[in-house]
């Protein structure tokens, strides 16, 4: 059963007690992985695909006639679903777009920014039980409006060998440009260093459990990553007007995913508290992955009890949620007052599930505490900043002998020499600058 907890007895580090760290034997493992799929290529990934997924596809890439013919198998109403939830992605996603700036107000003188995308990005998408067709959406649709020149889909097969259909009509619509029945830590190794038929990546993108994030910590620095993710969480913060089952309802939406997920209740209403903990125990028996989420909900779920709503935003504030839900009578109100959150939900109306599927905002958010410093995946995430400037003879002149003081003060001569060989008309004969 969940716990109910006073706002006011709780210490600071139970607001931020999760640790995306792997134990020993796991990091180690991964090491292995790593290693093998480095030196050994194509063959490492079919060896780890056979043991961790139970497959041995003839192919480890996807043909463009066996993504058609399987996303032929797709329900017309279901297509028209996911057409209508990647029109959502990417109406949302193109409001993203950067645009660079130029400064030419000094004489002589030109800098200024410019936005490129990075060209080629590896996406994983994880098989739970199976490849989500949610995530492949959420993935390649804000790369392709970044631009990025080459995206690589990565996730792992079910033991005949073959892909969803339904995530591969996804990667279809979407725009992927590849996809290969490979995933957990091999696929992480292969997008970073390459294979014989996986292409090396710049960045590599996407969700997945333990073996994937600490891949990818492993990996970065070699190529960029998105982020960290832990176990997915989230935080409904109520008032007493909100219905019990309601909120029951959106807690086991996260904890059935994962024995490691976090839900929380936050209320300044303790009748309500209540009401939602015997609704969560009636909700269990009839949830088909009930074991995996009343394992969630005991483990790692807890309901906040505050005095006020004041304090309800203060906790929120303090675990920096992933997903968070204002479920009360004027959730506006509230939303300038939270800093620290990974997607908000506003009003009784908005469940956790409307963002994950359809509504439009990304659902590749940070986890773990991890929203105090970082931000939803979005189109900045497939681009690079590159800044430019211009100076002729005479503005290099104006401040040259600046630079060289500068340069000088930090000990470094031969920058100040670099500016000063430059100046105009400075020396008459080739030799050492004063």
């Amino acid at each position: 059963m969940i716990r109910i907890l006073d706002f006011d007895q709780l210490a600071p580090e139970a607001f931020l007690n999760r640790d995306l760290r792997a134990e020993e034997d796991v990091s180690a493992a991964v090491d292995d992985i790593l290693r093998e799929v480095r030196t050994r290529g194509d063959a490492a990934l079919r060896k780890f695909t056979r043991r961790f997924d139970g497959a041995e596809p003839e192919n480890l890439r996807l043909t463009e006639a066996e993504i058609n013919a399987a996303a032929g198998m797709v329900s017309p109403s279901f297509l028209k679903t996911l057409e209508e939830a990647a029109e959502n992605i990417r109406l949302f996603h193109e409001r993203q777009r950067h645009n660079g700036f130029v400064l030419t107000d000094r004489p002589g003188i030109v800098m200024g920014q410019r936005w490129t995308p990075i060209e080629r990005v590896g996406i994983c998408v994880p098989r739970s039980p199976e490849a989500f067709p949610s995530t492949i959406l959420m993935n390649v649709i804000p790369a392709k409006i970044a631009g990025v020149s080459e995206i690589v889909l990565v996730t792992p097969p079910r033991r005949d060998g073959s892909v969803s259909p339904e995530a591969l009509a996804a990667a279809r619509l979407a725009g992927a440009d590849a996809v290969f029945k490979i995933g957990g830590a091999q696929a992480v190794a292969a997008l970073a260093y390459g294979t014989e038929s996986v292409p090396k990546v710049d960045k590599i993108v996407g969700p997945g459990g333990i073996f994937v994030a600490t891949a990818k910590r492993k990996v970065f620095g070699l190529v960029d990553i998105d982020m960290i993710a832990g176990p997915s969480e989230i935080l409904v913060l109520a008032d007493g007007n909100t219905s019990p089952a309601w909120a029951a309802a959106d807690l086991l939406s996260q904890a059935e995913h994962d024995v490691l997920a976090s839900a929380v209740l936050v209320t300044d209403s303790r009748p309500l508290a209540e009401a939602v903990r015997g609704e969560i125990e009636i909700q269990l028996e009839s949830l088909p992955r009930k074991e995996i989420a009343r394992t969630s909900i005991e483990n790692n779920g807890k309901i906040i009890v505050t005095g006020s709503l004041d304090k309800a935003v203060e906790a929120v504030n303090r675990i920096a949620p992933e997903h968070l839900e204002l479920c009360v009578d004027d959730p506006f109100a509230l939303l300038p007052r939270i800093k620290n959150a990974g997607s908000i939900f506003l009003g009784r109306s908005t469940p956790e599930a409307l963002g994950d599927y359809f509504a439009g905002p990304n659902h590749t958010l940070p986890t773990s505490g991890t929203a105090r410093f970082s931000s939803p995946l979005g189109v900045d995430d497939f681009m690079k900043r590159s800044s430019f400037l211009y100076y002729d003879r005479a503005a290099l002149n104006r401040c040259a002998d600046q630079i060289a003081d500068f340069a000088r003060r930090e000990g470094l001569e031969g920058h100040a020499r670099s500016a000063l060989s430059r100046a105009e008309d400075r020396y008459a004969q080739r030799g050492r600058p004063d």
